[in-house]
């Protein structure tokens, strides 16, 4: 959500910096410039070093440890301390340093043997490409009734942040799977009305649909996300959020293209996201709840995600998933363990 926020400040900073410079080149060499900058994090492992959680999650303890202590250090918990937490953490990483495991690096073929972990991210991915390409068909609708060229722009930047604190009140309170489905229908029938009756409705009401519109789309987009963060299993988590993150910007291509071709193709690709915005709406519902849960260490521990029930229930309730975990799962348990 914080990354979020500070891309719409990043949005709404750019056409003062475009009036200051006065010249596309020398604001295309400045924002490479900037980006180039970022890999100076990457050159330097102590301004933004690994996660520990991830490398304990492969085995790499060596490096986990050396991070670990240097966050001691820096809260000002030094190594020679006896304070309870201290005894812990280095009683815990040396037991884990006696078994000295080999390093596990999982690849993102490895989605292809979970029994439902490749599903929810499929889903996840599904909804992020629909609420990056629907977005095109919000704009044409609402370019006719605000005609002005900076007013959309900004915005659409307002809807995003809009979504974000949005996100931030209703995600945690409520939980992922009614927000992200909550978003989805209200994506699917903006879609649907502008769709059906954008010729006969007042002005006012398509401007109306076309902002809740993209404002719901922003929502889901970011909410898919932050919920293939919390699915997928953190020896992959990295992979897997790329993945979903790539299926939006792909997404968002639909809007260039759309540019490019004119109004020719228009009514076409409408119907084909409102009909993938329908059918994302059902996927929607096969996904767990990651809500109060713990984040899955290994595929095993996602494969265990459990689709609880949305509206009635224990909050955190487990049933059973509408796919049967593997076999080797239940091999070593006994039906009072369950």
């Amino acid at each position: 959500m914080g990354a979020g926020l500070f891309s719409v400040v990043g949005t709404l900073l750019l056409p003062g910096l475009a009036a200051l410079v006065q010249d596309w080149r020398l604001l295309q060499g400045l924002g490479a410039l900037m980006s180039g900058l970022l890999l100076l994090f990457w050159g330097f492992p102590a301004l933004f070093p690994e996660s520990p959680c991830w490398l304990l999650a492969t085995g790499q303890v060596a490096r986990a440890r050396k991070i670990l202590w240097r966050f001691a250090e820096a809260s000002g918990v030094g190594p020679g301390d006896s304070s309870l937490e201290e005894n812990s953490l280095a009683t815990e990483l040396t037991m884990l340093s006696a078994r000295s495991p080999q390093p596990r690096y999982h690849s993102p073929l490895g989605l292809l043997r979970t029994r439902v972990t490749w599903r929810n991210g499929l889903i996840l991915g599904f909804s992020s490409l629909v609420g990056g390409g629907i977005r095109a068909s919000f704009r044409r609708s609402l370019a006719p009734q605000v005609p002005t060229f900076y007013l959309p722009y900004f915005l659409e930047a307002g809807l995003e942040a809009a979504a974000l604190v949005f996100l931030l009140l209703t995600a945690d309170c409520c939980g992922r799977r009614p927000v992200l489905l909550l978003g989805t229908m209200v994506t699917g029938l903006a879609s649907l009305l502008l769709l059906a009756g954008a010729q006969y409705l007042p002005g006012w009401t398509v401007l109306f649909l076309s902002v809740l519109g993209l404002l719901a789309s922003r929502a889901v987009s970011a909410l898919s996300s932050l919920f293939a963060a919390e699915v997928f299993p953190t020896v992959i988590r990295g992979a897997g959020l790329g993945l979903v993150l790539g299926a939006g910007f792909l997404g968002q291509a639909a809007g260039p293209l759309d540019t490019l071709h004119g109004r020719q193709g228009f009514f076409l690709q409408q119907v084909v996201f409102a009909s993938l915005a329908v059918l994302a709406l059902l996927c929607v519902l096969l996904l767990p709840e990651s809500r109060s849960r713990g984040l899955p260490q290994s595929l095993q521990d996602a494969d265990r995600l459990r689709r609880s029930p949305l509206l009635r229930g224990r909050p955190r309730q487990d049933h059973l998933p509408l796919l049967p975990p593997s076999n080797s799962y239940w091999a070593g348990h006994t039906p009072e363990q369950h």
